[in-house]
Formats: C-alpha cells, structure tokens, sequence
C-alpha cells in the first residue's frame, strides 16, 4: 500500500512499485502489477476501518484482488469511497516546502492582547467456483455479494496448497510462490477477501485501471497490516506509506525499528524544483541509518495543520473513513441547499461554509451523546521502503506517547528546533524551508534578524506536499540542497543553525 494506509496516488511509472495489503490474479498467463496503492487505517479499541485505494497495471480483462482480513466480511461491511478523499488526507500529511521572507529588521510591531492570544490558541491547536467444487481443495465460500465493480467472494481455507490449486483451478494463473505465502494466514484462521473486478466497468487508460476505493471493517485484538503478500506483484522495491487515524493517539511499528524523518531544515532556493528528489534522498538516507526502520513522517491533530497545504480533515471526511463504523449511533446530517447554482461565487461559499458548520455542530453533538466528546483525532503517517529480500512479516501497529517536530518555533540565539522531542500533544511534521534574507535598507541602530513571514511584495502560496516520491529521482547528494545541517545523517550545511540568516548564526546580529 503506498501512500496510504492508506496512500500514494503514484505516477504511472513502473520502475518501482507501491506497497500493496494482497495481491491480484488473473485469467491465463496475464502478468499484473500493483503500481499505486493508499491505505487509510482508523482505530479505536478492537475495531479497524480500513479504506484502500488501488491502481492496477495489466490487461484490461477480468481480473481480482486477495486479501487477508480477520474475519468473515459481509455486505454491509464492504463499501466504495471517492477517490478524492485519498488525495486529501496525502497531501495533508506529506512532507511539505514552505517558504519565508525575513521581514524588515527595523520594524517594531504593535502587540495586542489579542494577538497573544491567537497565537497560544494556534500553537495548541486538527463467478469464481460454485461451493462444490471449492470444497474439493478444502476451500469454503463464507460469504458472497458485489459491491460497485466487485464480485466480493470471501473465503477461509484449511491448508496452503489447496488454496493455491484452488485459484488456479479458477483460471487464475498465481505468481510463483504464493503458496508458502498463504500458510501464516491460515495457520492465524484469517480469510481471504477475493474482489473479482470486471473490467466493463472500469475505465482503463494505456494500460492503467483506477479502482474505486474501497472500504471494509472487522474487530480484532491485533492492529495490523497484511502486507507481505503484495510482495507477489512487485518488481523492485515497494513504497508503503500508512495514514492511522485514532482518537488522541499516535501510532507506530510494534515489530520493526521505528525512526523520525528529520525535519526543520533549510534548503537552497533552487531545491524549489527538485523537492521530489531531495526528499526522496533524505528517506532513503534515513531509513538506512535506523537499518530499514518504518519512518514517522506526520503525527498531528487531524483537525489542524500549520501550515496548511489543504484545509484539515473536518467531520464529514471522518465519516467517510469510518466515524460512523467506530460510533454506530452518529449519522451525518442531510442538508439541502436549493439553487446553489444560482449564486455567485461568494454567496456560494459562504453558504457552503455554513452547511460544514451546521454538520459540524449536529455530528460533534452526536459524538457527545455517543460517549466520545472531545474525542479529537491524531493523524499518523507511517512510511516504509522495502522489497522481497528486507520484509520478514506483515506490520503490527502499536500505540506510541506524543511528539512535537517540524514547527516554526525559534528558540533565540539557537536558532531553529530541530528533531522529534517528547510533547503533551502530537505536533509533528517533515518539514523544510526555503528563506530568502532581507535585502533592503537597515537603517535602524538594533536591528531584529531572522523574523520571517510571507512574501513582502505579495505572491504568498500554500506549502507544496512531497507527493509520488516513491517514483522520484534518488540518490542525490543531500548537500547539495541544504543550506543547515542535518545532524542525524551527519550532513553539513552552510548554515549552523537552521531558521537564521547566513551571516547571523550563533546568536550574532
């Protein structure tokens, strides 16, 4: 699963190939490969929501997806989602470029109550075969239904092989060594969930069939990920990259080593284009010196970000991930607004503001009668980079204490916080910056450096998202696109310490 938990939305690029929680089959000899997969996973107590988008790369014939799952799924339990939700909750947590202009050295500001007050409320701040012929190979068809472009079979199975000879007695022609593959599910009583895809009803682009999203739930003592079987569709080295969204709690590996993407460093103007790569090299720099550790790379409350690439997640984008699985009893709100069309664009959003508003207000009341007020969210975004050779077994997830990381916050003469610290709350984020120092006049005797803020002559942008990195350009050298250092990897900078001038480092003026 690539980016997500879900979630990478990748690039058609078939160099390398995106982690994915199954594999797929097809009829005759046809070769299929997993190129993009997300993966959204939501948590709380036993029960997991878990939300996947995928990508496949084969011929546009039939064709299925295999999964493990727990527990026996029906209907109910299975639904599509929109694709544009993935992209959302991507782009909120990826690795963001921000930029900031040193403001005038000689302004004095005018401080207000108010502002001080803003700025502690900001930085606490969100048809395969009948039954007959199945139980011939000691496989039993437990449940069968069709959800959007899927026949959804779900299927437990006493041995490996039966299981195997089973798939390909459906004319599916299974990758070598799939069968040793099995055992460990079936050895643990999980099931297969096997999504048959008819290709009528997908739209394929040169080779490239974009799935509807899918979205299933179970109960399980084990957080968990089945991975190692998309391990059979890969060509090279996979990209996982798993977005949890639990109330107040971050999440992390429990059985492999578990690092922080360093964050908080400045990067020359020119890294501007080439953000892919440069980040790209900084993953891959990290994950090898914490020997092939899961990267942490966002852990903040879902409702907030600073800043901001996208709004963060609001009510509705929770309900769609699975809110209403985790709280039976909350329901989202219809609201119909007649001849929206006919408005103008500010009316528009406006009153489109003010519908989110009304949701907001019935479902956080919702919440409150189902026991979970003030239950906020923390969105977690874990990375993996891994092949055939480097993953022993699928990821369990185990809940970790809060970090804070990745935010403009100065502490005098030491310039910028750098690293992943302990915290009350989970402020955590990859995040690099590209300053441009003041070039105008100093014509005050005290003058204040290392102030930044927007662009002065206007232009101000959102912070860009590394996104699709998994198919970006590695291998650079890192010190050729930081300005400060990277005391993890040991890389130096030109700068001493990030957040300052060059030329006002070590506290200087």
């Amino acid at each position: 699963m690539i980016r997500s938990l879900a979630v990478l939305t990748a690039a058609l690029v078939p160099a390398s190939a995106s982690a994915f929680c199954g594999f797929y089959v097809a009829g005759g000899g046809a070769e299929l490969f997993n190129n993009a997969t997300q993966v959204v996973l939501m948590r709380q107590g036993t029960r997991t929501v878990l939300s996947m988008q995928n990508n496949y790369q084969g011929p546009p014939a039939d064709f299925a997806m295999v999964v493990p799952v727990p527990v026996v799924l029906q209907k109910e339990n299975v639904k599509t989602l929109s694709r544009s939700i993935f992209d959302k909750i991507d782009k909120l947590a990826a690795p963001r470029l921000v930029e900031y202009w040193e403001q005038d050295p000689c302004f004095v500001p005018v401080k207000r109550k108010s502002d001080e007050s803003s700025l502690r409320m900001k930085s606490a701040a969100p048809s395969l075969a009948k039954k007959e012929a199945a139980a011939d190979y000691g496989v039993t068809i437990e449940a069968k239904f069709e959800v959007g472009e899927y026949e959804v079979v779900i299927l437990s199975a006493k041995e490996a092989l039966g299981l195997e000879a089973y798939l390909k007695a459906e004319k599916y022609r299974i990758p070598s060594g799939a069968g040793p593959l099995f055992k460990p599910y079936i050895q643990q009583g999980m099931k297969f969930f096997v999504a048959k895809v008819n290709a009528a009803k997908v739209k394929f682009e040169n080779g490239q069939a974009t799935l509807s999203p899918l979205r299933f739930h179970y109960d399980s003592e084990q957080f968990s990920l089945p991975v190692r079987l998309g391990l059979i569709n890969a060509k090279d080295k996979q990209d996982l990259i798993v977005h949890v969204l639990a109330p107040k709690q971050r999440y992390e590996v429990a059985n492999a080593p578990n690092v922080t993407i360093p964050t908080n460093i400045d990067l020359v103007p020119s890294t501007k284009s080439e953000f892919g790569p440069f980040y790209a090299s900084l993953f891959d720099r990290t994950q090898k010196a914490g020997n092939g550790a899961v990267v942490t790379e966002y852990a903040w409350d879902s409702a907030t970000c600073d800043p901001c690439p996208i709004p963060p997640l609001n009510e509705s984008d929770l309900m769609i991930l699975g809110l209403d699985v985790l709280y039976p009893s909350v329901v989202e709100p219809q609201i119909e607004v007649k001849n929206l069309d006919k408005l103008g664009e500010r009316e528009r959003q406006v009153t489109e503001q003010g519908v989110q508003n009304v949701k907001r207000s019935v479902l956080n009341m919702q919440l409150a009668q189902a026991g979970a007020g003030g239950s906020r969210f923390v969105l977690t975004r874990l990375h993996a980079r891994y092949d055939k050779s480097s993953l022993a077994e699928d990821l369990v997830f185990r809940a970790a204490p809060p970090i804070a990381g990745g935010r403009e916050h100065l502490s005098g003469p030491d310039g910028l916080e750098q690293g992943a610290v302990a915290h009350s709350v989970n402020n955590f984020q990859g995040r690099y910056a590209i300053r441009y120092p003041w070039t105008g006049p100093v014509a005050c005797s005290n003058p204040v450096r290392g102030r930044w803020g927007a662009n002065p002559n206007g232009g101000a942008s959102r912070p860009t998202a590394a996104q699709d990195t998994a198919f970006a350009p590695r291998d650079r050298d890192l010190a050729g696109f930081v300005e400060s250092p990277v005391p993890e990897l040991q890389v130096p900078g030109k700068k001493a310490k990030a957040g300052l001038p060059l030329g006002v480092q070590g506290g200087a003026k």
